[in-house]
């Protein structure tokens, strides 16, 4: 995994500043989210099936509404790049899409496109769908986890998920709101890393800078989820809060940390913020494009991947 870090500190050693202005918008028709099935058999929110045991790349699921374009990279570069890599984890007693396969596949397929096009990192075209308990675990350093306020790790995967941390992999968590949520995934991170504390991320932190530099307060980089943003927008306050009301504690945007004794970022949480829908949702709605896409959930994402694959 170090030597992963390594590789990837030499291949984006010059980053395109072309800005994410030359991402198209392209207008499409959303589709409706489904209900709760078990696994391992549930559907997107674009209805397409998909069979947990046996996914292995988010290329591979028909995209909610339309295809995010192909890519190949050189040859003999077939483990030199950057792999976007989505875990699959229990979510008892919630539907499917307030689990691991909310926004998936087409915000994994988006991001790994944006990072293609507007860096000069070499990425996966594909991405990877994987449980915590595969062997390939280890192959990537960074793994994301969607609507993480009901997962559930099991006593196998708790010992995995920390030898993985502790050995140089990095975990995203985003789409969760309020104080509910927060508390139930920080408890199940407390069984991953115990002892450890969550660091609250200031805007000052090197992090918001590393290539493209974000301007604070925090709530500026907040992204609603694109149905409530719909339901609730305020044409006539441009300046006001950007997400409706979801519960005790969820009104401002939070980026947390639990680090190494190094003060390696091992976990990275976006609290009350949608990045997913961002990604995934950037070419539906206009607006929702220029307001959160383009400079919020995209530059974001890159600082993120830059920062944590580099430190």
């Amino acid at each position: 995994m170090k030597t992963f870090r390594t590789r990837f500190l030499l291949s984006t050693a010059v980053i395109l500043f072309a800005g994410i202005g030359v991402a198209q918008f392209r207008p499409r028709d959303g589709r409706g989210f489904w209900g709760a099935e078990d696994g391992p058999v549930v559907r997107t929110e674009g209805g397409q099936w998909v069979n947990e045991d046996t996914v292995r790349t988010a290329r591979e699921t028909i995209p909610q509404v339309t295809d995010t374009p192909d890519w190949t990279n050189a040859l003999g570069f077939g483990k030199d790049v950057f792999t976007f890599a989505r875990v699959i984890f229990r979510s008892p007693g919630r539907p499917a899409m307030m689990g691991w396969i909310n926004d998936y596949p087409d915000s994994d397929l988006n991001l790994s496109y944006r990072l293609h096009q507007l860096t000069s990192l070499r990425v996966d075209p594909d991405g990877r769908v994987l449980k915590l308990a595969e062997a390939a675990l280890s192959n990537y350093p960074f793994i994301f986890v969607a609507q993480p306020g009901g997962i559930e790790l099991r006593e196998e995967e708790v010992g995995i998920l920390r030898k993985y941390l502790l050995n140089g992999g990095a975990l995203m968590a985003d789409d969760f709101w309020g104080a509910r949520d927060w508390q139930h995934f920080e408890s199940q991170m407390k069984l991953v890393l115990p002892g450890r504390a969550w660091v609250e991320l200031p805007i000052e932190h090197p992090l918001f800078h590393c290539v493209f530099d974000l301007k604070g307060p925090m709530n500026n980089l907040q992204v609603p989820s694109i149905h409530f943003w719909r339901r609730y927008k305020d044409a006539a306050n441009p300046r006001g809060p950007v997400s409706r009301f979801r519960g005790e504690g969820s009104e401002d945007m939070h980026v947390r940390a639990w680090l190494d004794d190094r003060q390696r970022v091992m976990i990275i949480a976006t609290h009350n913020t949608d990045n997913g829908d961002g990604w995934e949702r950037e070419a539906e709605n206009k607006d929702y494009f220029y307001q959160f896409s383009e400079p919020r959930a995209y530059p974001l994402a890159i600082d993120f991947l830059f920062y944590l694959m580099t430190h």
